[in-house]
């Protein structure tokens, strides 16, 4: 009798289980498909309308802060005679390691015209493999910087890299000294699209909508790199002020929604101009350190060498 009974049981027990069930799977179901609609509905109100600041036209959000991707880095233009400057320049950025980032110091110039060039570039590339030569005439307003910016998206052409192989694209001058990790910590919360980024000028202006960017560093996002390369306006314009020039191609192209002035972070070596400040620690770069003394100065004040690990090989080093 007790097996008899148990067993109906047993059976409504079951089904009563695959009925609750099915009702939680359907359930699930009705809830999948409304959070799906309500990502949805987020992604088309931040397009339409992004979040506004004192420095940047948007800031998008989804870009920066849903990829695991580190932001990716390029540029320094140079001149090939500038043997010295490189190599102390590969000591300046070789002893920085900015989290969350890949920076790629590459050192740019137009093709050799020397013998002693030929030889001695070929030993850095063979040695540090940091150096891209551009096919054009070594010229400072003449061309270079199309040159560099629209050649890029064929140099980096390489199945084997992620897509884009920069998040940004830099064109630096050889006498700034860039801080990285404060560089990259002011990217985090910026777009990786339409983005043009610098130290505004005329000295006065701090509205990147009305000027443009000084030479001594600025930086753009890859699709306005593939947008130099594509486009007639920068192709028809490449010669004269290369950072002028630039800014023209930005407002005569309607390109650069995103903007950020990084004004007063960077700015030139302490001179008596009403154009610049006393160094400080929140220095992004610091522009004309035209000679060794005002590297000496501008390293020590940040303490570059502060983490030197002591080692009884050397007796005495100072900071």
């Amino acid at each position: 009798m007790t097996m008899k009974s148990t067993r109906p049981d047993r059976q409504r027990f079951i089904f009563s289980s695959l009925i609750f069930i099915f009702f939680l799977c359907v359930l699930a179901s009705i809830n999948e498909v409304r959070f799906d609609s309500l990502l949805k509905f987020g992604r088309c109100a931040f397009q339409k309308f992004p979040y506004q600041s004192s420095n940047s036209s948007s800031t998008n959000f989804l870009a920066t802060n849903s990829s695991s991707d580190d932001i990716r880095i390029i540029g320094i233009l140079t001149l090939p005679d500038q043997y010295q400057r490189r190599h102390f320049l590969r000591l300046i950025y070789g002893t920085q390691s900015p989290m969350g980032a890949q920076v790629d110091v590459k050192f740019v110039f137009c093709n050799l015209t020397k013998e002693d060039q030929k030889v001695l570039v070929a030993l850095e590339i063979m040695r540090y493999d940091d150096i891209i030569i551009l096919n054009c005439k070594e010229n400072m307003n003449k061309g270079k910087t199309y040159t560099y910016f629209s050649s890029l998206p064929e140099i980096l052409n390489d199945t084997d890299r992620p897509y884009p192989p920069y998040h940004y694209v830099m064109k630096a001058d050889d006498d700034t000294y860039f801080r990285l990790e404060n560089l990259v910590e002011s990217l985090k919360p910026l777009a990786r699209e339409d983005l043009y980024y610098g130290y505004v000028i005329p000295c006065p202006s701090m509205d990147p909508f009305v000027h443009y960017m000084s030479g001594m560093g600025y930086m753009v996002s890859w699709d306005i790199v593939e947008w130099i390369r594509d486009s007639e306006v920068p192709k028809n314009h490449a010669e004269g002020p290369e950072d002028k020039v630039f800014g023209d191609w930005i407002r005569e192209g309607h390109k650069a929604k995103n903007r950020y002035n990084a004004k007063w972070s960077m700015y030139n070596f302490p001179e008596p101009t009403r154009c610049t400040h006393e160094l400080w620690p929140d220095t992004i770069a610091v522009h004309l350190l035209k000679n060794q003394e005002k590297w000496i100065q501008t390293l020590k004040y940040f303490n570059v060498t502060s983490n030197l690990k002591p080692s009884k090989l050397y007796h005495t080093l100072g900071n």
